[in-house]
C-alpha cells in the first residue's frame, strides 16, 4: 500500500501491455529531469511489474490483478489511490477503466487523453492523435506539458545487477565471438515475421555470430520450432529463460537484434540496444516506431494497398495472402547488420 504522499506526488497508470509499460518510461525521465525530487509512483497490471524493478525513478509500483477478482481489484485500487492523496493522476491509455480511477482518484490535476470515457471528468484532457508519424512517447509527453516542444525522451529501463549477470553469463556462451539476437515472436500473427522468413535469415548470417532466440514462456514452443527446423549451428534458444530486464541487457551487447513491431523493440529502444525492426501489417508511421540510437525498420519495399490494415494486429491475413510479410527480401535484414557492424567498428 502506498504511503500517504503530499500533493507533488505523481501517479502514472499504464495497465496496458509491456511494450506500452516500457514507452510510458519515458515520462519518468522527463519528470526526473524537470521535477527532480517529485515522488513517482506507476500503476500496471500483474505481470508487468518486474519492469520497473529497482527502478531509481519509481516510488512504488501498483499492481493491478485483471486476471483474478478485476473488478473488485481495480474497486480497491481506487481505495488505495485516494488515500495515497496524489497531486497528480495521469492514465496513458484511453479505456474506461483507467479512466475511472483517475477521474475518481481525489488528485487535483486528473490527466488523460480527450478519447477516454472519462475524459469529462479529467481537469485536463489532451487530444490523442495517431498519424502524421508523431511518436506515442511524444503524445505521452504532451500529458505532462501540453506545450513541451523539447527532443523526444527515450524510454529508459535499469537492468539490476542480476539481470546483468544473468546477460552476462548467457553471452559467454558465445565464447567472446560477437552474437545477435533474434525476437521472432509476436501476440498478433500479423504482426509476426512468419518462421519460414527468419529460417531463410539463419541460413544467410554470417557464420561467426552466435544467435540467440528470445521470448517470453509463451514463446518457447515458437522459438524451439525455429532451432530445430534451421541447420544454422550456434542457435541458442533462451525464450522463457530470462526476464525481460535480463534480456533487455542481452539485446544492449549484440551486433544487432531483429524484432517484429512488437514489445522487444521497446526493450532496445530502453536500453539503447540496436536494432532492426520487421514491420509487417502495421506502419512506422502510428507512432510506434524504435527509439535506439542505431534502428532500422525494413518492410515490404512493394506499395501494398492493404498496408496497414489496422492499428494492432490480426490472427490472421484479412486478405488470406500476407504479402506484407512474405514480400521482404532477406537482403534487406542482411543490408541492416551490414549498417551496424560498420557502427561497431
Amino acid at each position: 500500500m502506498p504511503e500517504p504522499a503530499n500533493r507533488s506526488a505523481v501517479l502514472l497508470i499504464q495497465t496496458a501491455f509491456i511494450g506500452d509499460v516500457i514507452l510510458g518510461t519515458a515520462l519518468l525521465e522527463h519528470l526526473q529531469r524537470t521535477e527532480p525530487g517529485t515522488p513517482v509512483d506507476f500503476l500496471v497490471r500483474k505481470g508487468n511489474e518486474g519492469l520497473l524493478k529497482s527502478h531509481p525513478h519509481v516510488r512504488q509500483v501498483l499492481i493491478w490483478d485483471k486476471k483474478k477478482d478485476k473488478y473488485r481489484g481495480l474497486w480497491r485500487l481506487l481505495q488505495q489511490i485516494r488515500r495515497a492523496q496524489y497531486g497528480r493522476v495521469v492514465t496513458l491509455q484511453r479505456f474506461a477503466s483507467t479512466g475511472f480511477l483517475t477521474a475518481f482518484s481525489g488528485a487535483t490535476e486528473r490527466i488523460g487523453f480527450d478519447k477516454n470515457p472519462f475524459a469529462a471528468r479529467f481537469t485536463r484532457a489532451i487530444p490523442h492523435v495517431i498519424g502524421a508519424g508523431v511518436h506515442e512517447v511524444s503524445r505521452n509527453l504532451h500529458l505532462l506539458d501540453p506545450t513541451y516542444d523539447g527532443p523526444l525522451t527515450p524510454p529508459r529501463l535499469y537492468p539490476t545487477a542480476a539481470d546483468e549477470a544473468a546477460a552476462a553469463q548467457v553471452a559467454r556462451t558465445a565464447a567472446g565471438g560477437p552474437y545477435l539476437c533474434i525476437a521472432p515472436t509476436s501476440v498478433w500473427f500479423t504482426k509476426q515475421f512468419p518462421e519460414e522468413q527468419w529460417l531463410k535469415l539463419l541460413a544467410a548470417l554470417p557464420p561467426q555470430y552466435t544467435v540467440f532466440l528470445l521470448g517470453g514462456p509463451p514463446d518457447v514452443e515458437g522459438c524451439e520450432r525455429i532451432k530445430a527446423a534451421t541447420t544454422r549451428p550456434g542457435v541458442v534458444n533462451l525464450a522463457g529463460k530470462l526476464s525481460l530486464l535480463a534480456s533487455a541487457a542481452l539485446m544492449r551487447g549484440a551486433t544487432l537484434n531483429y524484432v517484429n513491431d512488437s514489445a522487444p523493440m521497446h526493450l532496445c529502444s530502453a536500453v539503447g540496444a540496436p536494432v532492426c525492426a520487421v514491420y509487417c501489417s502495421t506502419v512506422p508511421y502510428f507512432g510506434f516506431g524504435p527509439l535506439s540510437p542505431f534502428s532500422r525498420v525494413v518492410q515490404i519495399e512493394e506499395k501494398l494497398v492493404c498496408q496497414p490494415c489496422g492499428l494492432h494486429g490480426h490472427r490472421q491475413c484479412p486478405l488470406g495472402h500476407f504479402r506484407c510479410a512474405h514480400g521482404i527480401e532477406t537482403q534487406q535484414l542482411l543490408a541492416a547488420l551490414a549498417e551496424s557492424e560498420l557502427v561497431k567498428r
